[in-house]
């Protein structure tokens, strides 16, 4: 059977009832999403985690524990004859974010028109059903609802 895998990890950093989000513009369309990106060839899921963390917040990580791995076939979006693997690990920034740091509260995708372009927002966990545009992060955010005492 013909077919390539493409692996994806992601990082739930939770503050009080909140979990940080991402906006971004990537492949031509706005999404939202936890955090994180693509495994490299040669890299660790928890370097992969580490590396994307430094790349799009400058922020190191700690406490990093696993979460969820994707447990069911995902067809990836953007990728024909392409398995999505997606493994979502719990973790704290080492030290807190800086006030310069910009995170919003809000969804918004006005300024965010070339491709990379991103911004960081807190969303309430229990709001976070409605805010992510991809099948397995809307189930691990209702596995963030569950463990919260939410659903």
């Amino acid at each position: 059977m013909k077919g390539d895998f493409t692996i994806r990890v992601y990082g739930l950093i939770l503050k009080g009832r909140n979990v940080l989000l991402t906006d971004e513009f990537q492949l031509g369309q706005p999404m939202t999403k936890f955090p994180g990106g693509g495994l490299e060839y040669g890299e660790g899921t928890i370097d992969c985690l580490r590396r994307e963390f430094r790349e799009e917040m400058q922020q190191e990580i700690k406490n990093i524990q696993h979460f969820y791995t994707t447990d069911f076939f995902q067809q990836a979006k953007f990728f024909e004859e392409t398995q999505l693997m997606s493994i979502y690990y719990r973790a704290d920034f080492t030290n807190e974010l800086s006030t310069d740091f910009p995170v919003s509260g809000e969804q918004d995708y006005s300024n965010l028109n070339t491709n990379g372009d991103m911004h960081f927002r807190w969303c309430p966990i229990e709001n976070i059903g409605q805010q992510l545009s991809f099948p397995v992060d809307q189930k691990v955010g209702n596995m963030l609802q569950q463990m919260d005492g939410i659903h």
